[in-house]
């Protein structure tokens, strides 16, 4: 962005929060605008063999000040490009803008040339010239586009893309409509960077307040509660930190517009109504429901899926879910729920053009527990577990994966001698009381808010063009684990009842035989065998702590595909994890894994710095090599507090989830913290590809890597 910082808070105090609204909505393209069409037509979109974009800067004013944003076309989001199965394109990007750009085509089988990332295997697109892309379409399903040049992806380039199937589609539905959901800021991406290495927690404004240590003193007693916040101060940590950047800084938008435009799509009433959604945020985790309507997920990632019955699911950025839904009369609130809660976007399924419905009410944030940062709590006091588990309940959230005997693996603190606040002033603190007998300034994990820095000038960032890849060192197979020793109707999204077929399920899609048998066990939701999912059990992690880049290492690690996550379940609601997520059709390529890859995320929260296995990318020696045709499994291990999604480029993974021959095909997956997540690969791509986390900021400081798939590549080295 070229204008001066200005935060979300700033705009929303004063009279520019119309203005705001008034001034994204007129950038918004054809399809993203107030449905007033009561028919069935399909979405505006480009197509045909030859199709034409531009990407400039278009300025728009916020009150008295002028905003700028990144535009294909004109618009934000860019116009949908829509094809078919089996044809070819050309797209000539011209690049409009006083700096060099590009266009990546997320989750898109191309030759690698096309893929469109600066330094991996193409220059870019400088200033005032065009590039041409061409490229077959290989696949069919809901994707999306966005550049791969600094930061633009957060200021405005990014945009869906629809395939159709060359045969007719297995999801049958007579209407759609296309939610790109993002976050949009005045600042850049270089100064939040700035920001968040002076200080860790610049935009949260959610961590635990001085009433409510008071309050948990209160209720549990002064000894649980000082452990608990002391058991975080000794770690740097802080458990009400989810997101790097939050709704202090982002206005969240669905379909380019804000919660008070308020977009709405229009239906008549019983129609199976298909909703392509896709997450463009840049750092934002959404959670999403629609209020008073069930969702039949019938595609993860462009990819159909066996078709699952569910009322919420998260979304990392990058992510694509279809869903159909079947609303009656009235409006539904089409939620998408920030994970930290710092606020949402929001949209409108209505009967007919001008009705609203109730925006739900906002949950509290929850707190991460010792569980979800995989902490060992053999010989600490329950009580002050207790104390965590009771917050969490309130919020929404649970413990995941306590087992009677509390085996869980631990958590070592590694690296700098900075001290994490785990508390922090509330921006807006009531009245003073009665001072304490304690000076709890002292206390470790506890401080006042600090002053808000100075606007820092925006640090150098990495020129992918001048940084080698990294190789990921290779691991012999772990041995199969051992079913969980859990109660079976005690697992999460477990249905008390007997689960019934849903309604949209393999009846009225193509291929009925793709359908696993009903009674199979394993085909129940949440009730995969365990055994088949690396990482069931606790894995100990190795003696490499990954250095002074690294703040914690986990103890061990293991997987939690069955997880939702933090701050959901433990309500009425069905939320969708990992391995309810089942393929339509099983992958031709079965054969079982020649080589294992390991590789660790990593970072230091209080200095902003994210790697893999302890390095930046600017530090990683060499590429990561896949041999051409071989079958692989790639761990990725979270050593880190936060979530991450990661991204292949050119090559889809199949999520080991336990489901068999069924392995659901993901471009991008989510890691929580602890958890380690398998993925097998067939290594079809000869050429170099980009790997890297698709927090925008996470990527930009050292996320990322180049994977080079060739016919001469050996075995991976360390």
């Amino acid at each position: 962005m070229k204008t001066d910082p200005i935060s979300r808070r700033q705009i929303l105090q004063g009279a520019g929060a119309l203005g705001l609204v008034t001034a994204l909505e007129r950038l918004v393209p054809s399809y993203a605008q107030t449905s007033l069409n009561g028919s069935a037509q399909q979405l505006p979109a480009l197509s045909g063999e030859t199709i034409n974009l531009s990407i400039a800067e278009t300025s728009f004013r916020v009150g008295n000040r002028t905003g700028t944003a990144t535009t294909v076309n004109g618009t934000v989001p860019g116009p949908i490009i829509r094809l078919r199965e089996g044809e070819e394109v050309t797209v000539n990007v011209t690049n409009r803008l006083k700096e060099p750009s590009s266009i990546h085509w997320h989750g898109i089988l191309l030759p690698p040339e096309m893929d469109g990332v600066p330094g991996v295997s193409f220059a870019g697109i400088k200033p005032g010239e065009t590039f041409t892309y061409r490229f077959p379409v290989k696949q069919y399903g809901t994707y999306w586009y966005h550049s791969h040049s600094g930061g633009q992806e957060q200021t405005g380039v990014y945009a869906p893309m629809i395939f159709d199937p060359m045969e007719p589609d297995p999801v049958k539905y007579d209407r759609e409509y296309v939610v790109v959901l993002s976050d949009w800021t005045f600042r850049s991406v270089m100064g939040m960077v700035g920001d968040l290495k002076k200080q860790a927690g610049f935009f949260n404004f959610q961590q635990r307040t001085m009433g409510e240590f008071f309050s948990d003193v209160k209720k549990y007693g002064w000894s649980p509660t000082t452990e608990n916040y002391q058991m975080w101060a000794r770690m740097r940590m802080d458990p009400a930190d989810f997101a790097d950047v939050t709704g202090y800084a982002y206005t969240y938008l669905l379909n380019g517009l804000s919660p008070e435009a308020n977009w709405t799509g229009v239906f008549r009433p019983g129609e199976r109504v298909r909703l392509r959604i896709i997450n463009a945020g840049a750092m934002t985790f959404f959670d999403v429901r629609i209020p008073g309507l069930k969702m039949t997920v019938v595609q993860a990632d462009g990819q159909n899926v066996q078709p699952v019955e569910v009322d919420e699911f998260r979304m990392g950025p990058a992510e694509t879910y279809d869903v159909i839904v079947e609303p009656g009369e009235g409006a539904y609130t089409i939620f998408a729920e920030a994970l930290d809660r710092s606020g949402y976007a929001r949209g409108t399924l209505a009967a007919s053009a001008g009705m609203t419905a109730a925006i739900p009410p906002r949950r509290p944030r929850a707190l991460r527990t010792m569980d979800d940062m995989g902490m060992n709590m053999e010989g600490m006091d329950m009580a002050g577990m207790k104390l965590e588990m009771d917050k969490n309940a309130k919020a929404g959230g649970r413990m995941s994966g306590m087992n009677a005997g509390m085996e869980m693996p631990g958590m070592k603190s590694s690296g700098g001698g900075h001290n994490m606040p785990g508390m922090r002033e509330a921006p807006k603190p009531a009245a003073p009381s009665k001072p304490a007998p304690h000076d709890m300034k002292n206390m470790p994990g506890m401080q006042e808010a600090p002053p808000k820095p100075a606007n820092p000038s925006a640090p150098a960032g990495h020129d992918m063009q001048n940084m080698p890849g990294m190789q990921g060192g290779a691991k012999k197979p772990a041995p199969p684990s051992q079913p969980a020793p859990h109660d079976m109707k005690n697992m999460p999204n477990m249905p008390k009842q007997p689960a019934q077929p849903p309604p949209h399920d393999m009846t009225k899609m193509a291929d009925k035989q793709a359908m696993p048998p009903q009674h199979d066990m394993k085909t129940m939701a949440g009730m995969n065998d365990r055994s088949e999912i690396p990482g069931s059990k606790p894995v100990e992690h190795g003696p490499d702590k990954h250095g002074i880049g690294n703040q914690s290492t986990p103890d061990a690690t293991r997987s939690r595909l069955d997880d939702p996550g933090v701050g959901l379940g433990g309500d009425d609601r069905r939320v969708l994890v990992y391995t309810d997520l089942k393929a339509l059709q099983p992958y031709p390529d079965r054969r079982q894994p020649e080589r294992e890859l390991e590789l660790h995320a990593t970072g230091h929260m209080e200095r902003f710095i994210w790697s893999f296995d302890g390095k930046k990318f600017s530090q990683a020696p060499q590429a990561i090599h896949f041999r051409t045709g071989e079958r692989l499994r790639w761990t990725f291990v979270n050593d880190t507090m936060m979530e991450h999604t990661f991204h292949l480029h050119g090559m889809f993974m199949e999520l080991e989830n336990g489901t068999g021959d069924f392995l659901p095909r993901k471009h991008t997956v989510i890691v929580k913290p602890a958890e380690r997540v398998s993925v097998a690969i067939t290594a079809d791509a000869p050429g170099r590809w980009a790997f890297h986390c698709h927090l925008l900021l996470h990527m930009e400081v050292g996320m990322f890597r180049i994977v080079e798939v060739s016919a001469k590549a050996t075995e991976a080295r360390s």
